[in-house]
């Protein structure tokens, strides 16, 4: 095994990020309710009947708060043990399924699968990019539609970038810092946390793996999984910009 294929294995978010994500991410002004509200909208402009939504990757369970209003009928599902621990508490009757996007079965479908903040990014190559899009598109329904959120576009990367983020509630502070560095279509994304609170400072490190891929490369992956697929690239301010790719299965597809 590779130390890049151990890293990516390391992705995998762990008690110390799973404790500070939600205070460092709303805190942020990450608008997870509007964002849901977005998904909404897109899947009912399609399918107005839909009523049922799988959230895959679904961290700790901020998005479907909110969808769970929305739709009669929600899930999530999260590789993590320390997020879908924290989603399952704060979503009570909410089924929230151990699973690797790149290969669950469930056993039913979904008017609408999503998998939002760039979980797909986590992905090697196309090969597992292709498995995660099939996996999550034997999940929707005939006619129901699949909304995946890439990560940042080969051609649009910025190699070096630097990220910083101080956070406050009371008896609390979060400080990390972050530096991207590309090789090829992998990005290293090495990031450093401080925090302090009453039992004194802790620091710890997360390095993920990434991989860049071009438009023309996730849509085919929608293309073959079954799913005729869309860029939005104009997604407004709640989603600071960034993209949506959807697709609407087409009836007859292959699970």
């Amino acid at each position: 095994m590779t130390i890049d294929q151990i890293t990516r294995d390391a992705n995998v978010y762990g008690d110390d990020i799973s404790e500070i994500y939600d205070l460092l991410y709303l805190r942020r002004g990450k608008d997870y309710a509007g964002e849901a509200d977005i998904v909404t909208s897109l899947v009912r402009e399609r399918v107005p009947h839909a009523d049922s939504l799988l959230d895959v990757a679904c961290g700790t369970g901020e998005h479907l708060k909110t969808l769970r209003e929305r739709f009669s009928r929600v899930e999530g599902l999260e590789l993590s043990d320390a997020m879908r621990a924290r989603a399952r508490a704060k979503l009570p009757g909410v089924a929230v399924h151990p699973g690797d996007i790149r290969d669950f079965r469930l056993g039913r479908v979904f008017d609408a699968v999503c998998s939002l903040y760039s979980t797909v990014g986590y992905m090697s190559g196309t090969g597992e990019l292709d498995a995660a899009v099939a996996s999550m598109g034997r999940h929707v329904a005939p006619g129901g539609v699949l909304i995946v959120e890439p990560w940042y576009f080969r051609d649009g990367f910025a190699d070096g970038h630097i990220g910083d983020d101080v956070v406050r509630e009371e008896g609390r502070t979060i400080a990390r810092v972050a530096r991207s560095a590309r090789d090829g279509d992998t990005v290293r994304v090495q990031a450093h946390y401080l925090v302090a609170d009453g039992a004194g400072v802790r620091h710890f490190e997360h390095t993920q793996v990434m991989s860049l891929f071009s438009r023309a490369e996730y849509a085919a992956a929608f293309e073959r999984a079954g799913f005729t697929a869309e860029c939005l690239e104009e997604t407004g301010p709640l989603l600071a910009g960034r993209s949506l790719f959807l697709g609407v299965r087409r009836d007859g597809s292959a699970r």
